[in-house]
């Protein structure tokens, strides 16, 4: 389960940091904001599971930020704190919106009491919100559009205008994750055949001794376990497109069964003789090379015909760097309107550094990563320091850091920045608990107390990454 967070907002730093204190221990990560302006900032452009909001405050006080939080539709439960309070500052904070009203110095157990009760329904309102989001999606069909202005992509997108609105047969080619699904579903949207079906099937998901029945339907008893009639695939996507998926791992006779489908427009149910007539557009996908393939004797050269009246090939994400910001920044927006939280932007240098990533995953991979992003960097920004720190160290996905030694003139500059990631890192896995920290990495408390100020390691205390 991951860790709430909270902001505690007071222009006392002694308070401030001994509610971290306290709230550390009850498991409840704090961030800290010294005003009304900066306690803005941050919940502009970070999600919190709460906040504690002081009253008095310079530049705007705790009413001020309320107020404006309502204005700018900033739903996060706030529970108030204040040394002056009044009946009437209590009855206008919650009308405002305040979740609870403390007075100090807070009785600690009506304060964690009220701090997680407002996180519990701040929790219930992020939930309502995905749900809400979800619903949205899947009522209005929203589709993601091809994001890029490679050439390649400029090429596909003319491409589909060009050969949607014909009944012309695609054969979309390319990596793993690399978009096929969608260039398909962008040919049945752009269509005449948009109001009906788009019936997908992934033919490397399906046993060999199933892919017939479920193409092409069964009769009742047509074999051990057929107890009643299935209409098979073709048949449901009368009307609309059919998308045969990996359709390189289609087996020999599955495939001459599809042949001949696509010849005479008609089918027969496995265990029946009655030829069935389907009117359906076929767009098929393939990861493997299908001329290989033909060569070797695994599939048949006639449906490759039959398939490929129109190619579309989609090229890896490392043979168009250039779309990765555009694409990141897309994935980054949807996943924060999903998850109901604020988008976290990305610096140029981290957009830099994921562009030069290999992307073995292609823009599935990329998903996951700025998705990994979003929830682990604690910064306000997503930096090149984060992208550094959680995209595959060493993994599959090539060696993010390339090019990173470059930066170092010394080997004094290169061991202060490898002993501030390490400080920070630990820091990050010990929830920014001090004693715990020090434990870990066998030093005393003021050692690490020192190294934090020598190389300007801070929670977020100016908003940024304490990496940036």
């Amino acid at each position: 389960m991951a860790i709430p967070v909270l902001l505690v907002v007071d222009d006392e730093a002694s308070i401030r940091r001994t509610l971290r204190e306290i709230l550390e221990y009850e498991d409840i990560a704090v961030e800290e904001a010294e005003d009304g302006e900066q306690a803005l900032e941050k919940l502009r452009t970070t999600r919190y599971d709460a906040v504690l909001l002081d009253v008095k405050m310079p530049k705007r006080d705790g009413l001020d930020v309320l107020a404006c939080m309502a204005a700018e539709h900033i739903d996060v439960p706030v529970v108030m704190i204040s040394g002056h309070g009044t009946i009437e500052t209590a009855v206008e904070a919650t009308k405002l919106g305040a979740f609870d009203f403390v007075e100090k110095p807070p009785d600690l157990n009506r304060l964690l009491l009220s701090i997680r009760n407002a996180m519990d329904r701040g929790q219930l309102v992020s939930e309502n919100e995905r749900m809400r989001q979800a619903i949205v999606e899947r009522v209005s069909g929203e589709l993601t559009p091809i994001l890029g202005d490679s050439p390649a992509i400029r090429v596909i997108k003319e491409t589909i205008d060009r050969v949607a609105v014909t009944e012309a047969r695609v054969l979309i080619t390319g990596e793993a994750g690399t978009g096929k699904e969608l260039v398909a579903k962008w040919l049945h949207q752009q269509s005449h055949r948009a109001n009906g079906p788009l019936v997908e099937v992934n033919c490397a998901a399906i046993p060999a001794e199933l892919i017939e029945s479920e193409l092409f339907g069964h009769e009742k008893g047509s074999f051990t376990g057929a107890t009643k009639q299935r209409i098979g695939k073709f048949e449901q996507a009368h009307g609309g497109t059919l998308f045969l998926d990996e359709i390189g791992d289609m087996s020999l006779p599955a495939q001459a069964k599809v042949l001949r489908a696509l010849q005479e427009n008609t089918i027969t149910r496995v265990g029946g003789d009655r030829s069935i007539p389907v009117d359906v557009r076929v767009v098929a996908a393939t990861n493997k090379d299908l001329l290989r393939q033909m060569e070797e004797g695994a599939f048949r050269e006639d449906l490759y015909h039959r398939l490929s009246v129109i190619l579309i090939h989609v090229p890896p994400l490392r043979e168009r760097r250039r779309d990765v910001p555009l694409i990141t920044e897309s994935i980054a927006d949807r996943i924060a309107r999903r998850n109901g939280i604020a988008p976290k932007p990305f610096t140029q240098d981290a957009l830099e550094a994921l562009s030069q990533v290999e992307w073995r995953g292609n823009v599935r991979e990329l998903y996951n990563v700025v998705e990994r992003l979003t929830i682990m960097s604690h910064g306000e920004r997503i930096t090149a320091i984060d992208v550094e720190r959680y995209v595959h160290p060493g993994g599959a996905a090539g060696n993010p850091v390339i090019g990173l030694l470059d930066r170092y003139e010394s080997f004094t500059d290169f061991r202060d920045s490898a002993e501030r990631l390490f400080i920070a890192h630990k820091l990050e896995e010990c929830d920014w608990n001090i004693s715990r920290t020090a434990d870990a990495i066998g030093i005393q408390r003021s050692h690490l107390y020192n190294k934090m100020n020598k190389y300007g390691i801070s929670r977020d205390e100016d908003g940024s990454h304490p990496d940036s």
